[in-house]
């Protein structure tokens, strides 16, 4: 299942702050994708120093950035 978070308009640090916290209650197997309006460059080393995979795109019709997370293995 996917779990969708939009986190824009929000002022660092908060953004990582709450897709750090939807992860930890991500159900196994569940994916969650993550609405930025800016790409999360500072996510990146922290998703996979805990073991989380992510695959991201920027959508230009909308300025959008879009990261898929799952846990790894």
């Amino acid at each position: 299942m996917q779990h969708d978070l939009d986190v824009r308009g929000l002022a660092a640090p908060e953004p990582l702050e709450r897709i750090l916290d939807a992860l930890e209650s991500l159900p196994v197997g569940d994916s969650l994708h993550v609405t930025h309006w800016r790409e999360p460059l500072l996510l990146y080393p922290v998703l996979e120093r805990l073991g989380w995979r992510y695959e991201t795109t920027f959508d230009s019709a909308s300025g959008d950035w879009h990261v898929r997370i799952r846990k790894a293995g």
